[in-house]
């Protein structure tokens, strides 16, 4: 028998920047995962999910404590974004952190290319305002005008139609697929032969969906939050200003409300075969019968034994699956919950989890 490939064993993760605690789709089974490294590093501005479960936390800036530059593929404008205050507390700058730890390895020259921050602001900009001249004929202010200035614009295609000339002549502007034509049936994805991603559009049964659940069930939607950018800023104003008595609403139509003994306002616990946790009814009309509806972004915390999530976060009940095995993307909608009444006494736990909010919110 031919043996597997050896299981790789990571001895150490860094992260810099974002919250797996907020993006992975089954967070219990991410928790179980965290604990095999030996060292976890995180680097980010924010005390997030993540970065208390690391064993070493460097302190980033944010973006209003640094220099940078603001701009997309799709923008008319390149942005100046001048630092504002200074560093708060012991946090640095993410060059700056890269470039001490490249001091330590030895490797410093290679990594700053001679260039401080500013160098690299500087450099970044000419680069851009080089091609604008040399691709496109266009003439962007040097650098110097461009930082007093604080935007330069760049060059953009008016009144410009999507694919025009693919629809004026497809055989001399080809698409980038298989046919240069577009795609209804793909011999690529017929040839990989996968179960769950056929060749051609069709409909597949979901793994969890109401379709095949029973009367106890609810589809769960977990939309963006308002009062925040996915977990960005949990602890700011806005965040919490959109949560009810400290924790996430969970909206559900009255007629499932009633069906479960929930009340508008009532704390309520959520769960399904991966995990629990808890939230705020909010019972509303405004939400479709079978239909649960929870924000993500609650910064994850778990507080007991069974590992009942108290803040509200709806990634510990979705599934860790890709939409197939040929498009891996997200497919968290795709999962059934229960709800019902929270009775047992969880005030301790609520209220650490509320010192703990406002010691952020207030540091």
């Amino acid at each position: 028998m031919k043996a597997g490939p050896t299981p790789i064993r990571i001895r150490l993760v860094y992260w810099a920047g974002g919250n797996p605690y907020h993006h992975h789709q089954d967070l219990n089974r991410l928790a179980d995962a965290w604990t095999r490294p030996e060292t976890i590093i995180v680097q980010d501005p924010m005390f997030t999910a993540t970065a208390q479960r690391a064993d070493i936390v460097l302190p980033a800036t944010t973006s209003i404590e640094r220099n940078d530059l603001a701009g997309n593929r799709r923008s008319d404008f390149v942005i100046a974004m001048k630092q504002a205050i200074a560093p708060v507390g012991e946090s640095l700058p993410d060059f700056e952190i890269f470039n001490r730890i490249a001091a330590k390895l030895g490797v410093a020259d290679g990594f700053n290319e001679g260039r401080d921050e500013m160098g690299w602001v500087r450099q970044l900009y000419e680069e851009v305002r080089q091609d604008a001249v040399e691709r496109l004929g266009f003439e962007m202010p040097d650098f110097d005008t461009f930082w007093e200035r604080g935007y330069a614009r760049c060059p953009v295609r008016a009144e410009h139609t999507f694919l025009a000339d693919f629809r004026t002549d497809p055989a001399a502007h080809p698409l980038n697929t298989e046919s240069g034509r577009i795609v209804l049936g793909s011999r690529t994805l017929a040839g990989l032969g996968y179960d769950d991603c056929p060749p051609h559009p069709a409909w597949l049964e979901p793994a969890e969906w109401l379709g095949k659940g029973d009367a106890s069930d609810l589809h769960l939607i977990s939309h963006q939050p308002i009062g925040r950018l996915h977990s960005q800023i949990e602890t700011g104003a806005a965040s919490v200003a959109a949560k009810r008595n400290g924790r996430e609403q969970a909206k559900l139509n009255p007629r499932d409300a009633a069906a479960r003994g929930i009340e508008d306002g009532q704390t309520i616990r959520v769960w399904n075969g991966r995990g629990a946790c808890l939230a705020t009814a909010t019972v509303t009309d405004s939400v479709r019968p079978g239909v649960l509806v929870l924000p993500t972004g609650a910064w994850f915390t778990p507080r007991d034994e069974n590992g009942l999530e108290v803040a509200g976060n709806p990634n510990v009940l979705t599934l860790d699956i890709g939409t197939s095995q040929f498009g891996q993307g997200c497919s968290a909608h795709t999962c059934l919950v229960r709800a019902e009444p929270h009775i047992a006494d969880q005030r301790d736990a609520f209220d650490e989890y509320q010192d703990k909010l406002v010691a952020l919110a207030t540091a």
